[in-house]
């Protein structure tokens, strides 16, 4: 995959303690990073040949190519 093509994410955390943790590609996936956010931060991810996929823990607005979703939070109808 080009550089260019590689998908990002913007994490902006809605309480302290929110944990994004990369996870690897490949035959076993395993976490490979952790990071802790505190309300307000904000953390721009990439996915990459090594990360495959991200587990987000709390309240965090995602922002993706395809829209916005919340982490950590009940969906109401």
């Amino acid at each position: 995959m080009e550089h260019n093509e590689q998908a990002y994410i913007c994490i902006k955390a809605l309480e302290n303690g929110v944990s994004v943790m990369g996870m690897t590609r490949g035959r076993d996936t395993r976490f490979h990073h952790t990071e802790k956010l505190d309300a307000g931060e904000v953390l721009l991810c990439q996915f990459t040949d090594n990360t495959s996929a991200m587990k987000i823990r709390g309240k965090a607005e995602v922002w993706t190519r395809h829209g916005c979703l919340h982490s950590g939070m009940e969906e109401t109808k």
